[in-house]
């Protein structure tokens, strides 16, 4: 909020690009290995399977809800709409992780493995996509260059990589490390909100003029129509109250860093400023100060805890 409201009264305050990555890559890497001792400690069954099939299922659904949601109450292109509704399958690893942190700050235990459903669910949208645009005879470039971007995108190989090594090292190698990944992991997160916000806020300055009021609608209740997905599919799992939550949250959430990318190659005629306003200007803050805290309220009273 703090950045939100700067942003909005032109404050010159700003994170240094530099600073701003670092601190992404510490927070990927923390996230992935706690998640990876979790799931160590844990062990492997069949919800944590069925977990990540419902994650991959969920991701390639979305968009295809989403798709049919924007081109009934806007009027973008196909390629437009194709484009908006693969960020709406896929997830915003910020967003996991400020409700992982929320979570932790409330008490509320989850499912250690959940970062491994946050992964999974990353790259099947962006094929959801792609699908959309080619069953209306519109050409979508599948290469090597969007193939790199789905597999190999920063974000996903950090996640997955500190992932696997949690998992091997398990308790012990977290605890050799703790003092640098569960210490200093609430301050680091509390600045790079700080610069979420400065970004979002100078973004929605600077863009609304490009959307109508049914695209602000879409970027406002599709999170809600996500999120009573992941409760329905969190409740079919059997899963905790905090990892209901987690599954609300990523099923609300939308990419603003891995599909942007894959769609710059992909479709380049679609235009950003569409699909990155909604995703990270409009569903980013609204799950970061309001939907989070439904989340998790709504996970609780059906789930207990």
């Amino acid at each position: 909020m703090l950045g939100l409201l700067a942003a909005l009264a032109r404050s010159d305050l700003s994170i240094p690009e530099a600073v701003a990555k670092g601190m992404s890559i510490y927070l990927l890497f923390a996230i992935g290995f706690k998640g990876g001792a979790g799931v160590a400690a844990h062990g492997v069954d069949a919800t944590l399977v069925a977990s990540l099939v419902a994650g991959v299922v969920l991701s390639f659904a979305l968009p295809i809800i989403a798709f049919a949601y924007v081109r009934a109450v806007t009027r973008l292109s196909v390629v437009d709409a194709a484009a908006v509704a693969g960020h709406y399958g896929s997830i915003s690893i910020v967003t996991f992780v400020a409700a992982t942190s929320v979570l932790a700050d409330r008490g509320i235990s989850s499912e250690g493995y959940m970062v491994a459903v946050a992964a999974a669910m990353e790259a099947p949208a962006i094929l959801s996509a792609l699908w959309l645009i080619s069953r209306r005879g519109d050409g979508a470039k599948m290469d090597s260059d969007l193939w790199r971007e789905i597999l190999f995108n920063g974000s996903i190989v950090l996640l997955v990589g500190s992932f696997a090594i949690g998992v091997i090292t398990g308790e012990d190698g977290l605890a050799d490390i703790a003092p640098f990944i569960v210490s200093p992991f609430q301050g680091v997160l509390c600045l790079f909100l700080l610069d979420m916000g400065l970004i979002a806020g100078r973004g929605l300055k600077n863009s609304l003029g490009t959307l109508g009021a049914g695209s602000v609608l879409f970027g406002a209740t599709m999170p809600l129509i996500g999120a009573a997905l992941g409760l329905g599919t969190g409740l079919l799992l059997g899963l905790s109250a905090g990892g209901v939550a987690l599954l609300m949250a990523l099923a609300a959430s939308a990419s603003y860093i891995a599909v942007p990318a894959a769609m710059r190659v992909a479709l380049p005629e679609a235009n950003p400023s569409v699909y990155l306003t909604l995703s990270l200007w409009i569903t980013f803050p609204f799950n970061l100060t309001i939907g989070i805290p439904i989340y998790i309220a709504v996970a609780t009273a059906v789930v207990g805890g």
